[in-house]
């Protein structure tokens, strides 16, 4: 059985789903698309945490599905603009489980990721699937990737 370890970038999911489709995300849809054939070895989910009831209730359902959360602090800063990267973080625990697992997935379209799709393909030799909207993802990533996932309707929750 192929294993599988799975890494979300909450925030970039949320902004380009929102964006593009005016629609939530639906992680179960993805859950039950990853991980089927498929032995789970690890799973992320990387949020922000704003200290906000409903944003702990959505973390309580990913955790429910089956992700771990790891949160970041809210920072706003005294211009207005607002931080809560988790790049690094990212990148440090994709590099810990890709020599572990047959298939690393990562849900984001941030092209700062680019490198490190190249990087763990060619060190590890593991496929790598990327989940985005395509139309706001960078190509550099979609084309690091093994193969590109586009976030279509069967990944959207239906609008209420």
């Amino acid at each position: 059985m192929e294993t599988v370890s799975v890494f979300v970038d909450v925030q970039n999911i949320y902004y380009t789903t929102k964006q593009f489709y005016g629609r939530h995300f639906d992680y179960n849809a993805l859950w039950a698309e990853l991980t089927s054939n498929r032995e789970v070895v690890k799973a992320i989910a990387y949020a922000i945490d704003r200290g906000d009831e409903k944003q702990r209730q959505f973390q309580n359902i990913l955790r429910g599905i089956g992700f771990e959360v790891k949160l970041k602090p809210f920072i706003q800063r005294s211009d207005g603009s607002a931080k809560g990267d988790w790049d690094v973080g990212i990148t440090i625990d994709v590099l810990e489980y890709a020599n572990i697992s047959n298939v690393v997935v990562l849900a984001s379209g941030d092209g700062d990721f680019d490198l490190l799709i190249q990087k763990i393909r060619n060190s590890f030799d593991c496929f790598v699937e990327v989940y985005g909207v395509a139309q706001l993802t960078a190509a550099s990533l979609i084309k690091s990737a093994s193969k590109f996932v586009p976030i279509e309707e069967n990944l959207l929750l239906r609008a209420s």
